[in-house]
C-alpha cells in the first residue's frame, strides 16, 4: 500500500477518533484518493462514494460503531465507512471472487449491522433496530443515512410516517442531486447556527420541562408556545416537513465539511429523541472528472474490462425509439434508470412519451397498467432484480385485468459484479404463476428486435428478458449461422440423429450448453442442444420442444440460470410428462437452489454448478 501518513493509521473507529481535527482534511484527501485507484481498478460506485468522505468521518468520530448502529440505504456508498472498519486491506479485491462486496453484508463484518442493495429500505430497518432496542432497554444509537433520490421512493415516507419520537433514531438526509426544502436564506442559516450551539437543546429541555410544570396550564401553554413558534419560523423560514412531523431538525449543513457535520450529529445526539440532520454534499468530491460528471462515474467498470461494441439495453432502447416514431401510442417508462435501461435516448426524441418516475417500481408498473387501458401501448423498463418489488402490481393490476404492458427485463440472469442483491434469477418464476403472458427470452439483437415487435402487437401482457452487456458470439454463430429463424425453439439437430442426450435452455447460459456438448463429444457422448426464445406460455413452448424430441431412449436436461422452483426447468419438464414421448426418457433440471451467496468473478456459472463441466457431469450420473 502506498505510504499515506494518514490512512495508514486507520484500521478502526477508535484510531480515526485519535486524530487530531486538524488531521481529518489531509486524511479524507487520502481516502480520496485510494477509493480512485482502487475502485477504476476493480470497478465499482465512485462517484455516491466520493461524496460522502467527511459524512462517514463524522458519523465514526460521533458515535461507537458497531455498539451503535450505522444503516446506508442501497450501501453502494458504505466503501469509506469499510476503510474505516478494518477492510481497507480487501480493497485488492473489491466485488471480486473471495474479495468484499460493493454494499453493506451482514456476514462481512460485525460494523455492517444491516444488508442492502435496492433504495429506500433503510429507515424501516433502522426503525425496527430503534425499536429493538428500546424495547431491550439498550442505550444504543441507530444511525441511517439516506439520499434525497430514496424519497422518491414510498417506503421511506411509510417509515416516517411510523417514526416514534422516543427513540434513539439519528436520520442523516445527504442532499447531493435535488432541493428538499425550502431552507435558504439569511434566516434558515442564522437558525442552523443556533441549533448547532452545545447550549440549544439543552435550554429547550429545560424550557420544556418548566413550562409545562406549570400546574393546569403548563401543558397546554407548551403547546401554544410550539404552535407559535412554527407560525412565525413559517413566515420567514418556510415550513419544513420533517419538523411538521415532529423530528428536531438541524440542518441544512455542508456535508463534505466534517467539523460541521459532527457537531450536528452530537446535537442531534444529545437531543435524546429522534432527529433529522440535513446535510448537502457534492457527488464525485474532490475528483473533478467525478464532479463534473457524477452521473458517468456513479459506477464504474474495472480498468482491464473490454468495451462492448453495443449491449443489449443499447439495441432496446434504440429499436422502442423506432416503434414509436411508427406508433404514437408508444410510451417508455423508466424507475430512475434511464440509461442504465437504454431509454436515454428515448427521453430526448419523445419527452411527452417518456416517463422517469423515480425509485417507485410498484407505482410504475400500475402507472404502466393506466396507460394500457386507455389504449395506449406502455413499455417499462427495469433491472430484473429490481421488477420483484412491483410483483404485487403484477398479479393485482397487470393479471388480473389483462392489461397489454409490456415489460422489459434488464440484467437478467446472474449478474457476478454487484452479488446477490442484483442477480436476475426470479422474474421467471414470478412470471410463470402469471396467466396469459408472453415471455421472450431472445440471445441476440435481433431476435430482441422481433420479440419486440411482436409484443407491440400483443393484446395481452408480455414480457421481454435480455441479459447485461452484449450478445454472444458463440451461441448467436451455433444457433443462427447467418441465417434468420422463427422464434420460440431452435434446434441443433435433426430427427434422425441418433442423440444420447438432449439439454434445453434459453438465455446466456446457452454458451455453457455448448462447451458440454463439446466436452461429450470428446467423451463419444452424442447431445443436441435446443434453444428456446419465447418461453412462456408453457404449454405451447412444451409442444415445440416435444415435436423435436426423438422417439428412442434419451435423456433430457432442462438447463437455466434462474432459481429452480417455479422456473423454466420445472414447469416446462412438467409439462412435458404428459407427452407420450416422454415415456422412455430419463430427465434432469439444472437450475440454482436454495440460497444465493455473494459470487464475484468470471467463474460465476461454476461457482452455482452450473458451468459445462457440471452439466457433463449430471448427464454421464443420470
Amino acid at each position: 500500500m502506498p505510504e499515506y501518513k494518514y490512512l495508514n493509521r486507520i484500521n478502526s473507529p477508535a484510531d480515526l477518533k485519535c486524530l487530531r481535527e486538524d488531521d481529518l482534511a489531509p486524511l479524507a484527501q487520502e481516502i480520496r484518493e485510494f477509493l480512485v485507484e482502487k475502485v477504476e481498478q476493480n470497478g465499482g460506485h465512485l462517484a455516491s462514494n466520493l461524496g460522502v468522505v467527511e459524512l462517514t468521518l463524522a458519523i465514526h468520530r460521533a458515535f461507537d460503531i458497531p455498539s451503535d448502529h450505522l444503516i446506508f440505504d442501497v450501501s453502494h456508498q458504505s466503501y469509506v465507512h469499510k476503510i474505516i472498519t478494518g477492510r481497507k486491506s480487501d480493497f485488492d479485491k473489491l466485488r471480486q471472487a473471495d474479495g468484499i462486496s460493493g454494499f453493506m453484508k451482514r456476514r462481512e463484518s460485525e460494523s455492517d449491522c444491516f444488508g442492502a442493495g435496492h433504495s429506500s429500505t433503510s429507515l424501516s430497518a433502522g426503525l425496527g433496530f430503534a425499536q429493538a432496542d428500546r424495547i431491550k432497554g439498550s442505550g444504543a444509537y441507530t444511525v441511517v443515512v439516506f439520499g434525497d433520490g430514496a424519497f422518491t421512493g414510498g417506503m421511506i415516507h411509510e417509515a416516517l410516517n411510523n417514526i416514534d419520537r422516543n427513540l434513539r433514531l439519528i436520520i442523516v438526509l445527504n442532499e447531493n442531486e435535488m432541493s428538499i426544502s425550502k431552507n435558504i436564506g439569511s434566516f434558515a442559516r442564522i437558525l442552523t447556527k443556533l441549533r448547532l450551539r452545545p447550549w440549544y437543546v439543552k435550554f429547550k429541555r429545560i424550557t420544556k420541562k418548566t413550562i409545562s410544570a406549570i400546574p393546569l396550564v403548563g401543558k397546554p401553554l407548551f403547546k401554544a408556545a410550539q404552535s407559535l413558534k412554527m407560525r412565525v419560523k413559517d413566515i420567514f423560514y418556510g415550513s419544513n416537513y420533517f419538523e411538521n412531523m415532529g423530528l428536531f431538525y438541524v440542518g441544512p449543513v455542508d456535508g463534505n465539511d466534517e467539523k460541521q457535520v459532527e457537531d450536528a450529529l452530537r446535537i442531534a445526539k444529545s437531543c435524546n429523541e429522534s432527529a433529522i440532520v440535513h446535510v448537502k454534499t457534492v457527488k464525485g468530491k474532490g475528483y473533478a472528472p467525478a464532479e463534473q460528471n457524477p452521473a458517468k462515474y456513479h459506477g464504474i467498470a474495472p480498468a482491464n474490462a473490454k468495451k462492448a461494441e453495443s449491449s443489449f439495453s443499447y439495441e432496446l432502447g434504440k429499436y422502442i425509439c423506432e416503434l414509436a416514431e411508427a406508433d404514437k401510442d408508444v410510451c417508455a417508462i423508466t424507475a430512475a434508470m434511464p440509461d442504465g435501461t437504454g431509454l436515454s435516448g428515448f427521453s430526448k426524441a419523445y419527452p411527452d412519451r417518456f416517463f422517469d418516475v423515480g425509485i417507485a417500481e410498484e407505482h410504475a408498473l400500475t402507472f404502466a397498467c393506466g396507460l394500457a387501458a386507455e389504449g395506449l401501448k406502455p413499455y417499462f423498463a427495469v433491472y430484473s432484480t429490481f421488477l420483484q418489488r412491483s410483483y404485487d402490481n403484477i398479479i393485482h393490476d397487470m393479471a388480473l385485468q389483462s392489461l397489454p404492458v409490456k415489460l422489459c427485463i434488464d440484467r437478467a440472469g446472474l449478474n457476478y459484479s454487484d452479488g446477490a442483491t442484483h442477480h436476475g434469477i426470479y422474474d421467471v418464476a414470478m412470471l410463470g404463476a402469471v396467466p396469459n403472458i408472453t415471455l421472450y427470452t431472445p440471445v441476440t439483437y435481433d431476435t430482441l428486435k422481433r420479440s419486440l415487435d411482436e409484443m407491440n402487437k400483443c393484446d395481452t401482457p408480455c414480457a421481454v428478458r435480455y441479459p447485461r452487456g452484449e450478445e454472444n458470439k458463440i451461441i448467436k454463430a451455433h444457433f443462427y449461422k447467418g441465417k434468420s429463424k422463427p422464434l420460440s425453439v431452435k434446434a441443433d439437430f435433426d430427427g434422425n440423429d441418433m442423440l444420447d442426450a438432449i439439454i434445453v435452455t434459453h438465455g446466456q447460459i446457452a454458451a455453457e450448453a455448448i462447451k458440454a456438448q463439446s466436452i461429450l463429444k470428446n467423451r463419444g457422448i452424442r447431445a443436441g442442444l435446443i434453444l428456446c426464445e419465447r418461453i412462456m406460455p408453457y404449454t405451447s413452448l412444451a409442444q415445440d420442444v416435444a415435436e423435436l424430441l426423438p422417439r428412442q431412449s434419451v435423456k433430457i436436461v432442462a438447463l437455466e440460470e434462474e432459481i429452480r422452483a417455479g422456473g423454466f426447468s420445472m414447469m416446462l419438464l412438467d409439462k412435458l410428462s404428459r407427452f407420450n414421448v416422454m415415456n422412455n426418457k430419463k430427465t434432469a433440471a439444472i437450475a440454482l437452489d436454495g440460497t444465493l451467496a455473494d459470487t464475484y468473478g468470471e467463474d460465476i456459472y461454476s461457482s452455482f454448478g452450473l458451468d459445462a463441466d457440471s452439466i457433463v457431469s449430471t448427464i454421464i450420473n443420470m
